[in-house]
């Protein structure tokens, strides 16, 4: 997999926190590192398990969310 590839991920109902800022040491989840920069994270309320593709280009329109950008880069 190559590193524009997305993350795929499994997540199960609930409120998720992806973080926006580049400092989680728990990426792609929010682990609070952007206290202080004006950052905040995505939230995201999981309804019914669900498949998610997050965007690892930072090329996606639609962030957290992969859109496929990846594929023009």
């Amino acid at each position: 997999m190559s590193s524009k590839e997305p993350l795929v991920l499994n997540e199960n109902p609930g409120k998720v926190y992806y973080c926006m800022c580049g400092k989680s040491k728990n990426k792609p989840y929010c682990d609070a590192s952007h206290e202080g920069t004006g950052c905040k994270p995505y939230e995201l309320v999981v309804e019914s398990p669900s498949e998610v593709r997050i965007c690892t280009c930072g090329m996606t329109s639609n962030p957290p969310f992969c859109d496929g950008t990846h594929h023009h880069c």
